[in-house]
């Protein structure tokens, strides 16, 4: 019997300590530019037409059997030498999370798709160019065997970008890319940082059941201050 891959929540089932709750932002057009039918097979997506591509990847409407709306991540990190607590994905979102045929979790997020919570005065949009800069780059180290990220859908959006290191205005453009996780250092410092103790364990306790599975033991972790 082959495996049919499937939506999965895992993210979302772990509270709104982890993300908020984003809206995307509405494109005058959409054209696509790219799809990454090898990443998609694996997905059972790859039997999208490209309205329906559009539809999931550019206008960002749930895919069966997802339970939320697009999540954009909390976390915390350090920028120019300083810790910064005020960080959290500002041009991106979970959109949605697949089991695939192999039962191997990955996470499809965007790159792009608007303006959330943690933006602090960015426009949230993503060119075109720097689209296909991150597919290059994307597939060129898929090629040599680094696991890495991979472009899974490139749409142009007609808007017009001013940017300080490209020629504007530029052209705007959509990404989605897909992953093994979201989960970052900066989502233990920021749980950290607020003294979520029982989020830590909680975390901790969902990176072994899902990312390392080679633990044995089935004892729960506890995290005390």
């Amino acid at each position: 019997m082959i495996n049919k891959a499937k939506v999965a929540n895992n993210h979302f089932n772990l509270g709104d300590s982890f993300y908020h709750i984003a809206t995307p932002a509405k494109f005058p057009r959409h054209i696509l530019r790219f799809r990454n039918d090898r990443a998609a097979k694996l997905l059972d997506l790859d039997q999208l037409n490209d309205n329906e591509w559009i539809k999931y990847f550019g206008k960002f409407e749930k895919l069966p059997g997802c339970l939320h709306k697009p999540l954009a991540l909390k976390y915390h990190g350090h920028q120019f030498g300083y810790y910064n607590p005020d960080l959290g994905d500002g041009r991106g979102f979970l959109l949605a999370q697949f089991l695939d045929k192999n039962n191997i979790l990955w996470d499809l997020g965007t790159k792009g798709s608007g303006q959330t919570k943690y933006s602090r005065g960015g426009d949230g949009r993503l060119t075109l160019k720097g689209a296909v800069r991150e597919l290059l780059a994307t597939e060129f180290l898929t090629s040599l065997g680094v696991p890495t990220s991979q472009t899974f859908s490139i749409i142009e959006t007609a808007e017009e970008l001013q940017r300080n290191d490209e020629p504007s205005p530029t052209r705007s453009a959509v990404l989605v890319r897909r992953s093994n996780s979201h989960i970052r250092i900066g989502t233990f410092q920021r749980l950290k940082y607020f003294n979520e103790y029982d989020n830590i364990a909680l975390l901790l306790n969902h990176l072994k059941e899902i990312y390392f599975t080679n633990i044995k033991s089935k004892k729960k972790y506890k995290v005390y201050s």
